[in-house]
């Protein structure tokens, strides 16, 4: 075989490095002319003129959509608001004063309890100490009567957990939960826990008919059968001695939780019952010394009820006060009674009025006061502020109804008083309550 001449390879090379440098030279020309349509082009529109698949934006814009879809903060004002407790970045649903006055708990569904300082509400900082719950977030929270722990209902555990409370040198406290919870018994949704102030009992209630009633080991003591269909609402009596609860029936059932003189649990006895409203129950409280009862029914009334009777001599409690209410009649309500019974708060949706009980007027009205239907509320144990939460703030009022309730009992003792010591006492209460009340721009003429 021969092989080709030089002359040959020299041609052959110089023909194919001139088709390579014409490629190379089209291609170049063809990335320019794009380069340049998309500098003409305008931001946002895509090569053949359509806009761009809105699903290919970046995670930085995705994320800032969601902050912009943040529900607003609902602002309210009122003349009577002396506080906005704001830390919470969830719903809260439950709040609890401790025994001592020192503290107000509240849960949201941010997993978290804050732990207030009373003596904080009237300062423009309200600092919050927080306890985590893990894996899950708390619907009810309740203090133990020493104020070392407190105890919280798991929404998604359904049972409960105790939290201990250990103050540290810088005067905080470092939570802990214990290391088993509860075990879980009720079979239907729980509508309210507590704890009595005797340290004896824990009570854990369903919206079935099953109240339960726990040592504080976790241990069921007694199972009690309410019959009213289904629970709206229980609670312990703060002298301890007694659960009531109130469903679909219209009365409210009181039980005495009996203990022997060493402290062990005896029985579960039935007390009284409140009987005068026309529909079921919405919701009733007791004042502190547990002498007083408050009700709101269906039936779009409200009662204060006396209490203080020989119920195992067959005594009733009597009925010292009727009101009307008529938000009570077309949706549900909640109610607190002040701790000397003297001003009673009910609230619907997302209002409060607050009445007289000596005169059974209404002497208050707070509109739209959070964002969401009021989830609890509740006066401090001092009685100066009533406390109500529904969105992500707890809202605190000055009982100005309270000091007029003072303002009027004084003034009545003043006129049968015999003696001037006594004189001279009823009058610094009763002007005591004057400037408070001046103070306040609630003095009425």
């Amino acid at each position: 075989m021969e092989l080709p001449q030089m002359p040959e390879l020299m041609g052959l090379s110089l023909l194919f490095g001139l088709l390579a440098l014409m490629a190379t030279a089209a291609v170049a020309r063809g990335w320019l002319r794009t380069e340049a349509e998309t500098r003409g082009r305008p931001v946002g529109q895509k090569a053949n003129g359509l806009p761009p698949d809105k699903s290919l934006g970046s995670k930085k814009q995705k994320q800032q959509r969601i902050r912009k879809e943040k529900p607003q903060q609902h602002n309210f004002t009122h003349r009577l608001l002396a506080a906005a407790l704001k830390s919470h970045s969830g719903s809260i649903s439950c709040m609890d004063f401790s025994g001592n006055g020192k503290y107000l708990a509240t849960c949201a569904d941010d997993r978290t309890v804050r732990i207030w300082s009373t003596k904080d509400f009237l300062q423009r900082e309200h600092r919050s100490m927080r306890a985590n719950v893990e894996l899950d977030h708390a619907t009810l929270v309740r203090f133990s009567p020493d104020c070392r722990a407190f105890i919280v209902w798991l929404a998604n555990g359904d049972t409960l957990r105790v939290f201990k409370m250990t103050k540290r040198e810088d005067g905080g406290y470092t939570f802990t939960a214990n290391p088993e919870d509860f075990p879980r018994k009720h079979k239907a949704p729980i509508i309210n826990i507590g704890i009595a102030d005797t340290g004896k009992f824990i009570m854990t209630a369903s919206s079935d008919t099953t109240i339960l009633i726990w040592n504080l080991k976790g241990r069921v003591l007694s199972t009690i059968n309410t019959n009213q269909m289904n629970n709206t609402h229980a609670v312990i009596s703060p002298c301890s001695r007694f659960v009531a609860s109130c469903g679909f029936t219209p009365d409210v059932k009181v039980w005495e939780v009996c203990f022997g003189k060493k402290g062990d649990f005896q029985e579960i006895v039935r007390a009284f019952e409140l009987k005068g409203h026309s529909a079921a129950v919405h919701f009733f409280a007791f004042s502190n010394d547990s002498r007083r009862m408050a009700s709101v029914s269906k039936d779009g009334t409200w009662k204060l009820w006396d209490t203080d009777v020989e119920y195992k001599k067959q005594q009733d409690p009597y009925l010292l006060r009727t009101g009307r209410y008529e938000e009570a009649g077309t949706m549900p309500c909640r109610l607190a009674l002040s701790p000397d019974a003297q001003v009673l708060a009910l609230a619907s949706g997302s209002s409060i009025r607050l009445y007289n009980t000596r005169r059974g007027e209404k002497e208050e009205c707070f509109e739209q006061v959070h964002g969401e239907c009021i989830t609890d509320l509740s006066f401090d144990i001092t009685g100066r502020f009533l406390a109500s939460c529904g969105d992500r703030v707890v809202r605190l009022f000055h009982n100005a109804p309270g000091h007029r309730a003072v303002m009027e009992e004084m003034q009545g003792l003043l006129k049968r008083a015999s003696n001037e010591s006594t004189r001279q006492r009823l009058q610094q209460q009763l002007t005591q309550a004057q400037e408070a009340l001046k103070s306040l721009g609630a003095l009425k003429k």
